[in-house]
């Protein structure tokens, strides 16, 4: 057996070297995959050496999910401050933002979860033991650590798992690498609410941050190459522009920077639309896979043209015992991906048998209102030779949404034509997040649209919607009673 770091250590300073006759599992990262693959190895009985090059806990404790939504949820607080539904008897008023505190408090819970859900975690974990510095390969069976603290540890390994996780992908606009724009990770740690914001990029992050700085006092213009979520139904981008721009986001469709200058404090973009001033510059295009300094070649692993590795549903990759989960692979980005595959890595290192189906997989933007989608689009289902029938249903007709004095968004289903069978599910609601799970509860018991509208439903909810989507299908619900059966 391999060489093995023990002692349950988070600050990568004093391990020590012995012999272990446990399976070695060597782990690069440890965030949502790495810290899943871990648990799970050390659960069935082998020893771990977990690699970090930076912060434990990854990006989405740190500097993506978790701040994202606190702050999301701040400016959400405060722009039903400033305007409601309700503002004729319930009076509104100018919130007083002081984004130093919030960011205070949003860095204190993302302090408390690394603790909690990591650093506490592995240092009750003895089976598990960190290693502080950067790993690369040395050939199929030996990693390279450059330590945080000084020098270099060769470290060997049975089987070894890449959870490496992504980065944002920056283009490549002239001018812009000199310039100090903010990527998501600045933008989240910012102490201060600039007066005018341009957004480059025009999907998740994109499009959540803009409006979290809008609704926090920026004024905001997004660039987008095309128009905003361009890989989704059309419909779905469709109402969330009309959302931004009812709350005053420019939103530059078919628009791209050509060129950026930053000067005086101030960014100029050029667009073929003409110029567009601001005072910070966020771009958000993509993340790339973070494997460019992994020496992946070294192992005989295969990469795709963006750098990521390429794994079968096993989450194998082209080189023997070496296996890869998460952001730094070909499988879609989302953090419950990487750690149910984090998960399946582990059980399959060990010795099990376990795949990952991605057949159905829910996916949430956070703007609001919300963004949820599961399944296929009617594109995506007639290019793998499905007849599709399909119905949008305005949130005018859903009475949660009436009730709420907000019916902005849509209700759509795809189905299989004649059966009727539930192919795909697309939401833009106040709630979709909280909505789309149900919908992916019955495309997982192929369920049709028949089987939805006669369902029991709660009354007023907005996942009533999907039931009322799905009356659509065969019946007028102008002629429905507000909760008939």
């Amino acid at each position: 057996m391999s060489e093995l770091v023990t002692g349950g250590t988070t600050s990568g300073s004093c391990a020590t070297h012995v012999r272990s006759e446990a399976l070695h599992i060597a782990i690069i990262g440890s965030g949502a995959a790495a810290m899943a693959a871990a648990l799970k190895a050390a659960e069935r009985g082998a020893r771990v050496t977990l690699i970090e090059r930076a912060t434990l806990g990854g990006t989405c404790v740190n500097v993506g999910c978790v701040p994202s939504k606190i702050m999301i949820r701040a400016a959400q607080v405060a722009h039903l401050r400033r305007q409601s539904p309700f503002d004729a008897g319930i009076a509104a008023g100018a919130p007083a933002v002081d984004r130093s505190r919030l960011l205070a408090q949003q860095q204190a819970r993302v302090d408390e979860l690394r603790r909690a859900k990591y650093e506490g975690i592995l240092d009750d974990t003895p089976a598990i033991a960190v290693l502080c510095g950067a790993a690369r390969f040395a050939d199929r069976r030996h990693l390279v650590v450059e330590l945080s603290d000084g020098g270099e540890r060769e470290l060997g390994f049975d089987r070894c798992l890449i959870a490496t996780g992504a980065q944002p992908s920056i283009p490549p606009v002239p001018g812009l690498a000199n310039a100090p724009y903010w990527t998501s990770t600045e933008a989240l740690a910012s102490a201060a609410v600039p007066r005018r914001l341009a957004v480059i990029g025009s999907s998740a992050v994109a499009l959540e941050l803009a409006q979290a700085f809008a609704r926090l006092g920026s004024r905001v213009g997004v660039l987008a190459r095309h128009r905003l979520l361009q890989r989704d139904d059309p419909a779905i981008g469709e109402a969330i522009t009309a959302a931004f721009r009812a709350e005053g986001i420019e939103v530059l469709e078919r628009t791209q920077a050509r060129r950026v200058r930053h000067a005086g404090g101030e960014f100029t973009l050029t667009t073929e639309r003409g110029e567009w001033r601001a005072d910070c510059l966020l771009v958000a295009t993509g993340r790339e896979p973070r494997t460019r300094d992994l020496r992946l070649d070294a192992a005989g692993v295969r990469v795709d043209a963006r750098g990521a590795v390429v794994v079968d549903a096993a989450m194998r990759s082209s080189a023997e015992g070496i296996y890869a989960a998460g952001d730094c692979t070909d499988q879609p980005q989302f953090v419950y991906v990487a750690a149910a595959a984090g998960t399946r890595a582990a059980i399959n290192m060990t010795g099990g048998d376990a795949t990952l189906d991605l057949g159905v997989m829910p996916a949430v933007i956070f703007t609001d209102p919300q963004v949820a989608t599961v399944g296929l689009t009617e594109t995506e289902a007639r290019s793998r030779g499905l007849e599709t029938e399909s119905r949008a249903l305005g949130l005018e007709h859903v009475p949660r949404a009436l009730a709420n004095f907000d019916t902005r968004g849509v209700v759509k289903l795809v189905a299989e034509a004649g059966s009727g069978r539930l192919l795909g599910v697309q939401i833009v609601a106040p709630e979709a997040g909280e909505v789309i799970q149900s919908a992916a509860i019955a495309l997982r018991a192929r369920m049709t649209v028949h089987d939805l509208a006669e369902s029991l439903f709660p009354y007023l909810t907005m996942v009533e919607g999907l039931k009322l989507c799905a009356q659509t299908f065969s019946r007028n619900l102008e002629r429905l009673s507000c909760c008939a059966g």
